[in-house]
């Protein structure tokens, strides 16, 4: 392979995507890697379709042997303290099977406003809230940094702190700043889940300098910066205790949001077309069970308002079913193993509920016969 050298491919690839643990890669994503290094585009076609396929277009390198070293200061003899640095910006992939809904085209216009506009995205779990932040992010082709928050997530996870490099003792940068001087979108995911140690961040949602305290330097947000919290939660509790992690927010750090975004789960019909990409992306496509799922899906939502049930199914659970059927080839396997997780009496009711919708007349694809028709299942419980 003239001109091409894997040594040289594979640690570009992991340092390009650092978050990429499946070590699943789309042709495009090598070949564009490959010309940025001068390597020949054939040639790394080639590599990438000689490795183990993954799907259409879809490939797994394996990028376990290959560590990239932190970028650290050479000088060995310093006055101040030495900080370290690595890379996690980063502009995440597009998913084509992603489905634009709800306030996505809001915050689509947000990221690509560049401004400095705090965002609170509240909502229940599995409603696509992370996704929708993130591909954002994909489409407007800006870099973004993603941090789970934790009861345990303090200053040092967040701003930076001290580590052991080399013998040496080095301030690591933590991701609040590196987002911060790239000018890239923070996405602080479950920001409710957090204790009081997330207050570090009050000056950062003010959108000014920053002073590290451990090394005295001040960092200003470059061009671009932004922040963007997801929460099950609008940060003053669960009252109804599902979900039990969650803490009530400080009222002066929510304040420091500009604006909150209610993020519902979506209507059927767009369910049916996120269901329908994930068949596809699973070569599973069966029509009459995504028309099954979605109403099952919604039926259950509606049983859920009127007391009849003490769960729902989330978006993220249909796809999971989705992705268990394209294992097994068993519908009805397919959702039980995926509502398991759930106490016996509401596994029972969800499986009872499906039985019922397989078990009335196709719909079709009126949008009114499949209200109807889950209005009747509600009815019959």
């Amino acid at each position: 392979m003239k001109n091409f050298n894997v040594d040289v491919l594979l640690p570009a690839i992991a340092k390009q995507y650092p978050d990429r643990s499946s070590g699943e890669f789309k042709v495009k994503e090598v070949v564009s890697i490959a010309e940025s290094l001068g390597m020949s585009s054939s040639a790394a076609y080639t590599y990438v379709t000689s490795q183990e396929k993954i799907s259409r277009g879809v490939y797994r390198i394996d990028l376990s042997s290959i560590v990239i070293p932190f970028k650290t200061n050479e000088k060995k003899a310093v006055t101040s303290v030495t900080s370290i640095t690595n890379d996690e910006v980063f502009v995440p992939a597009k998913d084509d099977t992603y489905v634009k809904w709800g306030f996505c085209k809001d915050v689509e216009m947000i990221i690509k406003s560049k401004e400095f506009y705090p965002t609170y995205v509240a909502g229940l779990s599995g409603n696509g809230k992370t996704m929708m932040v993130e591909q954002s992010c994909a489409r407007a082709n800006r870099e973004y940094v993603r941090v789970q928050i934790t009861p345990e997530t303090d200053e040092d996870d967040l701003i930076g702190g001290f580590r052991l490099v080399d013998g040496e003792t080095v301030f690591c940068k933590g991701p609040v700043i590196k987002a911060m001087e790239k000018g890239a979108i923070l996405l602080i995911d479950e920001i409710d889940r957090g204790s009081n140690k997330i207050m570090c961040l009050q000056g950062v949602l003010e959108g000014k300098p920053v002073l590290i305290k451990k090394t005295g330097e001040v960092i200003s947000p470059a061009k671009g910066f932004n922040v963007i919290a997801t929460a099950n939660t609008k940060g003053k509790g669960s009252e109804d205790g599902r979900f039990i992690a969650a803490t009530i927010i400080d009222e002066a750090f929510l304040e420091r949001f500009t604006i909150t975004l209610e993020q519902p789960y979506p209507s059927q019909s767009i369910e049916r077309n996120i269901v329908k990409n994930h068949m596809d992306k699973f070569n599973c496509l069966d029509e009459q069970f995504c028309e099954s799922l979605t109403i099952w899906s919604e039926a259950i939502r509606k049983t859920f308002i009127d007391g009849g049930v003490d769960e729902v199914i989330s978006t993220r659970r249909l796809c999971h079913i989705v992705q268990t059927f394209s294992i097994f080839n068993d519908k009805t396997k397919a959702i039980e193993l995926c509502v398991s997780r759930f106490d016996d009496d509401t596994k029972e009711a969800f499986m009872d509920l499906y039985s019922k919708v397989d078990a009335s007349p196709e719909q079709g694809d009126s949008t009114t016969s499949s209200e109807q028709s889950i209005n009747d299942i509600v009815d019959s419980i």
